[in-house]
């Protein structure tokens, strides 16, 4: 598959869901999954990264749950009209004009290197 952009995205999730899916979940339901997804992120970079360990035979792959995160996250926007490409041009747009100095001026930054 060849790369794709975040309206790609979009669009691929929309056609799974009309296609297999029969219809989106409630768009409160969908913040619950994602909410779920979150935690199961969590879980492994706790487990990963952490200090906690694996359980036998649990899921250990950080990239399935960040496409699940992914997956609801489009389904959210999708049934909320958000254009995710131009929500997150806006958002670097207002991270950059608002923290441009911030972390290049933060001495606990600097520290770290």
């Amino acid at each position: 598959m060849k790369d794709i952009t975040i309206h790609e995205a979009q669009e691929m999730v929309d056609n799974w869901i009309k296609t297999y899916g029969v219809r989106y979940f409630s768009e409160l339901t969908n913040m619950a999954i994602l909410t779920e997804e979150v935690g199961e992120l969590a879980r492994i970079m706790a487990r990963k990264y952490g200090d906690q360990s694996f359980k036998e035979g649990e899921n250990h792959n950080l990239g399935d749950e960040m496409a699940d995160i992914l997956w609801v996250l489009m389904c959210l926007a999708n049934q909320t009209g958000i254009d995710l490409t131009e929500a997150l041009k806006k958002n670097i747009e207002k991270k950059t004009s608002r923290d441009k100095n911030r972390h290049i001026n933060n001495e606990k930054l600097k520290n770290k290197q």
